[in-house]
């Protein structure tokens, strides 16, 4: 606009610059920018506790006094409300330093400067309002609300965050495009994120309303890998003063990065470079907590403490099931008239599939009959899996495999199974084991980590999953062998039964309170 003074250029004489100049700037631009700077200005004020201002002016010399400390925190909240975006940890550092040396209102010019330059200009735009919400707890469940199938953390942050809805007051919060700030969940959004239903909405996690955190709890039960989501999540937990938490669910792209997502090493490191800034970390089990404790041993080299880790294993427990839904598993989950060997979880390598089908193989070459189901969905290099599959159907061989099941239909499939396979290289924890064995089903698992821990109290057969031809001794037991199966079955269903509502519960107390859970 015609005579507006230029911030840039005052930037460089930060001695020039006075609340006036700053008023003189924001006055002169185009009355729907002007209109939410102000806006903006006073949500800033009013959060630090200023007095209510009259004028721009007042308000500016408010909002200066409020940023005069240089707190990084006071310097988070300013640029996340004035710029509607969260910002990464070099703006936060640059304001700090410019207050110290230039004063707070070089910083607060330039902080006024950028948002105008990030506002909307388009004819009719209005700019998005800014919330900020104080002493909440803002729970972050971004991909469980935009997904409509449930990977393992899926679950754990839907049925999590379904019960801490029920007990306690949360914000359900999830990311604008771009992954430059929080905004709440609509309406349809958190039905998909608790309930994974599909609603007919499908554009609501694309806009709405920014929200900002202030002396808050800021709880991560998903996992965030995104690079720009990763960077203004870590600022927030290193510099927003709001208390953080996560649940921690594995190491897997450091511990076995040749079966992790080319590029997962990468984004995984980033992102625990945020997690060393959190406070908390609810490991899913305690090989788990054994791997994050032998990061955070790590960190010392880099002169960072890390977060406290405690382990709260995940459940399985089993929900109530209708007869009739029994009764349509047995009619189309088995092939007619042969066991059913059940295998859950999505065909990526790390999880063994093909090492299990090969050990299928081998038995049905001896004659053995037997039918086997994948429930799950391809995932990064599963090709491999898919042509073994493939070459195993065009001989004949009962075997299938289905992308997903309704969670009734997979708890039926885990009870008519005649046994469930679980072998994988690498696992947090493994509810495929936990669940077939709350459902009273043996299950054959790995000989090591989370999955022998879940396996301890009975149920199981631990094996070598490098060894394909020890997975098909324990299948073949487990086939041929009643007595056996009668007293793994009857191990399961002795197992101390752990709900969902005892997970969250004692999830909640530790992520959010940090009570740890007493187990003694």
């Amino acid at each position: 606009m015609s005579g507006r003074p230029a911030m840039t250029d005052l930037a460089r004489t930060p001695a020039r610059i006075t609340a006036a100049t700053i008023a003189e700037y924001i006055t002169a631009a185009k009355s729907a920018r002007s209109r939410g700077l102000r806006l903006r200005l006073e949500t800033v004020l009013a959060t630090l506790g200023g007095p209510p201002a009259t004028g721009i002016g007042e308000l500016l010399e408010g909002v200066g006094r409020a940023l005069a400390i240089g707190s990084p925190d006071r310097m988070w909240l300013a640029l996340s409300v004035l710029s509607g975006e969260l910002p990464d940890q070099a703006a936060v550092r640059r304001s700090c330093r410019t207050v110290e040396l230039d004063g707070p209102l070089a910083a607060l010019a330039a902080i006024v400067a950028a948002a105008d330059r990030l506002a909307p200009h388009e004819r009719g735009r209005k700019w998005p309002r800014v919330e900020v919400v104080a002493g909440a707890v803002v729970v972050d469940l971004h991909h469980t609300a935009r997904a409509l199938f449930a990977t393992g953390i899926q679950r754990v942050a839907r049925e999590s965050a379904k019960r801490w809805q029920r007990d306690h007051d949360v914000v359900l919060v999830g990311w604008t495009p771009g992954y430059t700030a929080l905004r709440r969940l609509s309406p349809s959004d958190i039905e998909r994120a608790l309930h994974g239903s599909e609603t007919d909405d499908a554009t609501s996690a694309d806009g709405g309303d920014i929200l900002v955190p202030w002396q808050s709890t800021y709880v991560a039960p998903e996992l965030p890998a995104e690079p720009w989501r990763v960077e203004r999540f870590h600022t927030l937990v290193r510099y927003s003063g709001n208390q953080s938490s996560v649940i921690g669910f594995d190491c897997v792209p450091m511990t076995t990065a040749e079966t992790a997502e080319e590029g997962m090493g990468a984004a995984f490191a980033c992102y625990l470079s945020a997690v060393a800034q959190t406070d908390r970390v609810a490991a899913i089990s305690e090989a788990v907590a054994v791997e994050f404790r032998g990061w955070r041993a790590m960190l010392k080299g880099a002169g960072f403490a890390g977060p406290e880790i405690t382990p709260i294993p995940l459940p399985g427990g089993v929900p109530p099931l209708a007869e009739e839904t029994l009764r349509t598993a047995r009619e189309h989950l088995p092939v007619a008239g042969m066991p059913l060997v059940l295998v859950v979880g999505s065909h990526e390598p790390r999880k063994n599939h093909r090492a299990i089908l090969h050990a299928a193989e081998l038995l049905w070459r001896e004659g053995l009959e037997f039918s086997m189901l994948f429930v799950g969905g391809n995932s990064w290099n599963s090709a491999t899996f898919s042509t073994a599959l493939h070459g195993l159907q065009a001989l004949n061989r009962p075997v299938h495999a289905l992308t997903a099941l309704s969670d009734d239909l997979l708890w039926a499939a885990y009870r008519i199974a005649r046994c469930t396979v679980f072998t994988s290289l690498n696992e947090g924890f493994g509810l495929p084991v936990a669940e077939s064995l709350a459902s009273g089903t043996p299950v054959i698992t790995s000989n090591f980590g989370s999955m022998r821990e879940i396996a301890e109290p009975g149920g199981a057969l631990l094996v070598d999953p490098r060894d394909d031809h020890d997975i098909s001794r324990a299948l073949k037991r487990l086939l041929t062998d009643d007595d056996l199966h009668a007293a793994l079955t009857r191990q399961a269903f002795a197992r101390p039964q752990r709900t969902w509502d005892q997970y969250a519960a004692e999830a909640w107390d530790y992520l959010v309170c940090g009570i740890r859970p007493d187990r003694d």
